[in-house]
């Protein structure tokens, strides 16, 4: 068996070498490593797997929120709506831009935004939402452009652990994540299902004015050089990575379904266990679908997540380094709880789920080139630990 990784990115490149070499010498060749023209073909190559009029590359997912929200035009005390249970870049750009995060709980068995929670948490000070689909499973649309459309506010998709997931409405049209809202997001971090060498981030939109102004906020508020109309900041992905990522795309439908296959081998390897609750699938294509079967394509799974139930979560943590399979633990801390983010508007009664799942969340390794071998070791250690 050969050594378990996270996220083996390694293995992955050794099955595109060819072409991803062939990618980053081309732009090694022509020297245009800013803006060159790779950057425009994996542009619109993403466009169209998306199905959406207008990406925008730039440097990296967190620039890619703080840029959407620019973009809007929100301003400084207006408030927006996001999950507590999430990495801290979502409320970070928040707060850098001086509006106000409105921290809700989320849902026990998806860990995306709480719809209910959503609704209380609306002020005619609420300017925007921000669903993040966490994990790789898109969060209920329905609900939340529902609520979006009776409040008149923005929908900000943060889609950077999402891309390649698809989400079918209850009246059976399918989107891409990061597709559905005002605007969408991502991240193209290495770990990322479609993740380049370095930084990179997007934004999605079908409204051409938004998208006008987006591409001038990316380039220092330029659309002619030296001529700034609106304020920018300087977020550009860079060619080669845009080289890297032309050269993965067409894997990416490939790459979930491996992610798929690996986390259905896990969830029926842990089935009926008393001390772990399994990552659902759930989706409208059928009723009261709750498991990953064939036909859910809700869930990419860039993470798999577990709940240990019976206390033992940070001793299987520490148990499964010393069998060297590496693990971690998404997320310790809510978002409501960080030093950072603390706000006596908050009260921890509101927050029931997310305080459980910091003490129950493990998330094991994920990735396209887990083998059986691998997966049957980790799971067989699992299982015989919380005997």
């Amino acid at each position: 068996m050969k050594k378990i990784q996270m996220v083996d990115l390694q293995s992955q490149y050794q099955q595109i070498k060819e072409t991803v070499d062939a990618s980053i010498q081309e732009v090694l060749n022509t020297s245009s490593y800013i803006n060159g023209p790779l950057v425009h073909e994996f542009q619109k190559d993403l466009e169209d797997y998306l199905g959406v009029k207008h990406v925008i590359p730039c440097a990296n997912g967190t620039d890619a929120l703080q840029i959407a929200m620019m973009g809007l035009g929100l301003e400084q005390g207006d408030e927006v709506i996001t999950a507590d249970f999430t990495f801290a870049a979502t409320v970070e750009v928040i707060a850098l831009l001086k509006l106000t995060p409105v921290l809700v709980d989320v849902e026990a068995d998806t860990f995306n935004i709480n719809i209910e929670a959503l609704k209380k948490a609306i002020t005619s000070k609420t300017k925007a939402i921000v669903p993040v689909h966490l994990f790789g499973q898109v969060a209920n649309m329905d609900a939340v452009m529902e609520i979006a459309k009776e409040h008149n506010l923005f929908v900000i998709e943060d889609n950077a652990q999402a891309i390649g997931a698809n989400y079918t409405f209850k009246d059976g049209t399918q989107k891409k994540a990061g597709t559905i809202g005002n605007v969408g997001t991502t991240s193209f971090f290495p770990s990322k299902n479609l993740g380049c060498y370095g930084d990179g981030g997007a934004i999605f939109t079908n409204d051409d004015d938004l998208a006008h102004t987006l591409r001038g906020i990316v380039n220092h508020g330029m659309y002619e050089r030296y001529y700034h109309d609106v304020v920018g900041v300087n977020s550009r992905l860079d060619s080669i990575q845009a080289g890297v990522l032309k050269a993965k795309l067409p894997n990416l439908n490939d790459y979930c379904n491996s992610r798929r296959n690996a986390a259905r081998f896990y969830n029926n390897a842990f089935a009926n266990n008393p001390n772990i609750i399994t990552p659902t699938a759930k989706s409208n294509k059928t009723a009261n679908c709750n498991q990953i079967c064939d036909v859910c394509d809700c869930h990419v799974f860039h993470q798999y997540t577990l709940q240990i139930t019976n206390g033992k979560r940070d001793e299987l943590h520490k148990h499964l380094l010393t069998k060297d399979i590496p693990n971690a633990i998404y997320y310790p801390v809510a978002l409501h709880s960080q030093k950072a983010y603390k706000d006596e508007r908050y009260n921890e009664s509101d927050f029931p789920v997310t305080n459980e799942l910091v003490k129950t969340v493990i998330s094991l390794p994920m990735h396209t080139e887990l083998e059986k071998d691998q997966l049957t070791f980790i799971t067989e250690t699992i299982i015989n630990f919380l005997k």
